[in-house]
């Protein structure tokens, strides 16, 4: 399959939800009345990453929730940098869930939506049941080390990138997105890639996914304390996120607290260790 193929989703349910003016388009599994679990996406990807995740969820009884984030859904994709500020896509999240009648849900985050999930946990705890982060530890304990941990302030020089605008899409989409490809590590089936790069390929699609890292703020540290019950799962072979701040994560939660460092397993967890992250992910829940 090529790059330029779409892919059919594989989701048993997906709908159009307008938030704030934006239209979201969400994935949906799982009983209706089921309890709510949402599921945040990174970059480069779509909700399509929690597909191999969400049929376990569904089978435990667990409402599945999983949106193409802003900038992600054709119909949720504005034109400045500033939307794409950490509050703007949390106000999206809380949205989701008013707008599906919800008033809190157990939230998912991997990468980007990790960062997404922390934040709205840390402001927001009335909307957040329980919290499973994957990858991106806790944003103050990433914040430290980007400050006084050279590895991991090397492993984040490639934001330098992300956050020039105009030559970060040329790099990325040169020579049939082979740099985007690269990224996945090789674990990421081949058909999802293909998808993931057909969707950044759409128009606008890359300058908005990338206006997450442009918009980025500077003062990680600032971010509160989380309170509630909280699993964060880190791969210790993960390229972009090092063992200084996922080690400090637990440091930043003030509630039950379970750290899985995952031995050999890269950054890409929701498709290279599917049954690990739903098994922690269910017994969050029901934790």
């Amino acid at each position: 399959m090529s790059g330029d193929e779409a892919v059919v989703s594989g989701w048993p349910e997906r709908r159009a939800v307008e938030v704030g003016g934006l239209v979201f388009d969400v994935g949906l599994d799982g009983p209706a009345d089921g309890e709510p679990v949402v599921l945040l996406h990174g970059f480069p990807q779509t909700s399509d990453s929690w597909l191999d995740v969400a049929p376990m969820l569904a089978a435990a009884g667990l409402r599945v929730i999983a949106p193409d984030q802003r900038g992600y859904s054709p119909g949720a994709r504005p034109d400045d940098v500033a939307s794409y500020a950490v509050p703007r896509l949390v106000e999206d999240v809380t949205g989701l869930l008013d707008a599906l009648g919800y008033d809190s849900a157990h939230v998912v985050g991997h990468d980007w939506g990790a960062a997404v999930a922390w934040s709205l946990t840390a402001h927001h705890p009335d909307r957040v049941r329980s919290l499973v982060a994957l990858s991106v530890p806790h944003l103050a304990a990433y914040g430290w080390a980007l400050v006084n941990d050279e590895d991991q302030l090397e492993r984040a020089s490639y934001i330098g990138l992300m956050r020039t605008p105009g030559k970060a899409e040329d790099v990325l989409l040169a020579d049939d997105a082979r740099r985007i490809r690269a990224m996945y590590d090789g674990v990421v089936p081949e058909d999802r890639v293909a998808a993931y790069v057909a969707a950044m390929r759409e128009p606008g699609a890359l300058t908005a996914a990338l206006s997450w890292y442009r918009a980025m703020g500077r003062d990680l540290s600032a971010t509160p304390t989380v309170r509630v019950p909280t699993t964060y799962v880190w791969g210790d072979s993960d390229w972009a996120l090092g063992a200084a701040g996922a080690r400090r994560c637990g440091e930043h939660v003030d509630a039950e607290y379970r750290f899985v460092p995952v031995t050999g397993a890269t950054h890409w967890l929701p498709e290279e260790h599917p049954q690990l992250v739903g098994e922690e992910i269910v017994a969050r829940v029901r934790g």
